[in-house]
């Protein structure tokens, strides 16, 4: 009998030990598995497209903004990158090629870029900055509920025309105001409006030019000469992208030239209320790594207005715009050489 017994007890212990045994080899394939499985999503490739306007300093520092914050994230990506060169009909194009492509997420840089690659795409995230108005673009339903595919961060700060006008009003001698733009951009149209909105408070006159090209804009500019006290180039592609001879024709003719962001200030143009277009394109990265790496929806995540607006001053513009510098500026600008 106590052999028996003895028998019995060595036989389930052994059940013990080989129970045991196959959990712990389950166990162990099943970290395996966790493990392999953490090592391909870490590995994970992403296809990124990026579909650009046009080439100019504020765009271009966009999109390094924008690559900078998936970059800092830690993901891996392979980029398709796509530019208009300043034509609707090739945005258009480009957004096709990406959708075509099979891309995981689309940045779109500047409205037209923006427009296209939303009607190309209900199904691929959109992430777009360097727009204007989001919603008069029809890319949002609101800024804090956008709705379907697409989110991203606009480039006016709603009180930048309104300070500048402001500043013209209040901090010179100037009675009319001229503008140069493209009206076949949504955006410029909409800064216009607010331009004669902030205008319409104040002791001021707007003569408008428009251009239909960058070839365009010098002669606009030389029209705007002996009508006008100041020259206000808003945030518009096509005018920024031959900024130069605008900023000549104001040299040239002591005219104070205002911009519409910080890069064209550094370009040579007198002032601007304005932000750091890699700061907008660095928020739209932030976007689309949570669209990426934690599986969020452009729907999720609220479209962004820039968070930083400062006066900066181009001295060395100044000088040659014949601008005099004033004292009670210092307390309100940030002055670049």
């Amino acid at each position: 009998m106590g052999k028996i017994r003895k028998g019995l007890a060595m036989v389930f212990l052994a059940s013990l030990l080989a129970l045991a045994g196959c959990g712990s080899n389950n166990e162990t394939a099943s970290n395996g598995n966790e493990s392999s499985k953490e090592g391909n999503s870490s590995e994970k490739t992403y296809k990124v497209g990026i579909s650009q306007y046009v080439n100019h300093p504020s765009l271009d520092a966009a999109t390094e903004g924008f690559k900078r914050a998936l970059e800092e994230a830690g993901l891996k990506v392979d980029y398709d990158e796509q530019n208009a060169q300043g034509d609707p009909n090739n945005a258009k194009t480009a957004a096709q090629n990406l959708v075509n492509g099979g891309v995981d997420l689309i940045f779109a840089n500047a409205t037209p870029s923006a427009q296209a690659a939303a009607s190309a795409t209900s199904d691929i995230p959109v992430i777009f900055t360097s727009v204007t108005d989001p919603i008069g673009a029809e890319l949002v339903q609101s800024m804090d509920s956008p709705g379907g595919n697409v989110t991203g961060t606009a480039d006016m700060h709603p009180e930048s025309i309104p300070s500048t006008i402001k500043f013209i009003d209040e901090h010179t001698d100037a009675k009319t105001v001229g503008t140069i733009y493209n009206a076949g951009e949504q955006n410029s149209v909409k800064q216009i409006d607010e331009m004669k909105k902030a205008i319409a408070k104040a002791d001021l006159k707007l003569v408008e030019k428009v251009v239909a090209n960058t070839s365009e804009v010098k002669q606009a500019a030389d029209s705007l000469v002996g009508t006008v006290d100041v020259i206000y180039i808003v945030t518009d592609n096509t005018v920024v992208s031959g900024l130069e001879a605008a900023i000549q024709v104001a040299q040239d003719n002591d005219i104070p030239l205002f911009v519409g962001e910080l890069d064209s200030v550094n370009r040579g143009g007198f002032a601007a209320y304005g932000f750091d277009y890699g700061d907008i394109g660095y928020e739209a990265g932030q976007l689309a790594v949570k669209v990426l790496k934690e599986g969020k929806k452009p729907s999720e995540l609220p479209a962004q207005y820039p968070q930083h607006l400062k006066l900066v001053i181009n001295k060395k513009a100044a000088a040659e715009m014949g601008i005099e510098l004033k004292p009670e500026w210092d307390d309100i600008a940030e002055y670049i050489e």
